[in-house]
């Protein structure tokens, strides 16, 4: 619950209006963990609450330091708000840090290469492995974890991955799932996927859930603290609602968010069914691999 972020980020009141029962650190103890955020997100503000909002609800003391790279200027962010709130990651390449979070970005149907900062994100997860003690690769970043550690292609749908997905678990007696029930619902938004059949021929991975309808979900690096994550378990109740109706608004080919609205109508609420395993999961990452 005790969280430190930089001094007046938005995001963290935004949470608190929210309603959520946010402690701020003042000055960081012996027992605060280091959490970094490497947010390459468009969103910068509505990526930091969501992670932000998961992170709060722990019992764990937490200093986050949210993370920009060097080699891309983001289009949709503010630059006085990234010049105010984020640290260069040239700037911590000398740090060491308890856990670190690598979101997603919209730009699943690039080559891997073909990413303007590429390789600077490369040099990133290779640095994670020596300065991280746990890493938590998310959405599009899991896909290009295990293209840069294992040479994993992703692959492009048919159809977007929508909607909020029922979810298995191969190891429940695992600390990361430790509070869970034996099916959890997860957001998953993407057009792209990785094949069962590639995760579990390399040796090196472990698949530790997976649904029937959107395929992987979390895989581990046996060995390792550090799991690639395919969903969106940090995802607002209303995420979702708002990209879909984006997407309409343009014309776009978008099809109902499965599972999300109550009786699949668009013009009642969402349902919850995942922000309660969101907390668990992010609470148990915490509390068992980041130390």
């Amino acid at each position: 619950m005790p969280i430190k972020v930089p001094a007046g980020l938005p995001a963290l009141q935004n949470v608190i209006d929210e309603g959520c029962a946010v402690q701020v650190l003042e000055a960081p103890t012996a027992h605060t963990l280091r959490v970094a955020l490497l947010n390459i997100m468009p969103m910068k503000e509505t990526t930091e609450a969501d992670f932000i909002r998961l992170l709060a609800t722990s019992d764990e003391e937490i200093e986050l330091t949210l993370l920009k790279l060097d080699t891309h200027t983001p289009r949709h962010a503010n630059p006085e708000h990234m010049s105010r709130y984020y640290t260069s990651f040239n700037d911590v390449r000398n740090s060491r840090f308890d856990g670190l979070i690598i979101t997603g970005a919209p730009i699943e149907k690039i080559k891997f290469e073909e990413v303007t900062y590429w390789d600077e994100l490369c040099g990133i997860f290779e640095w994670a492995r020596q300065n991280v003690t746990s890493t938590l690769y998310i959405c599009w970043a899991a896909q290009a974890g295990v293209y840069q550690k294992f040479g994993i292609q992703k692959h492009l749908l048919p159809a977007k991955m929508f909607g909020v997905f029922p979810h298995t678990i191969a190891k429940p007696d695992m600390p990361l799932f430790k509070g869970m029930d034996s099916t959890i619902y997860v957001p998953h938004s993407r057009h792209t996927t990785l094949l069962r059949e590639d995760i579990v021929a390399e040796e090196r991975l472990e698949l530790l859930s997976e649904s029937e309808l959107s395929g992987v979900y979390i895989m581990q690096e046996k060995g390792t603290k550090d799991f690639f994550i395919t969903g969106h378990s940090e995802y607002a109740l209303y995420t979702l609602d708002g990209e879909y109706k984006r997407d309409v608004a343009k014309g776009l080919p978008i099809e109902l968010p499965l599972n999300y609205y109550r009786d699949n109508n668009p013009t009642n609420e969402p349902v919850n069914r995942w922000q309660g395993t969101a907390r668990k999961l992010f609470d148990n990452w915490l509390k068992y691999y980041c130390k």
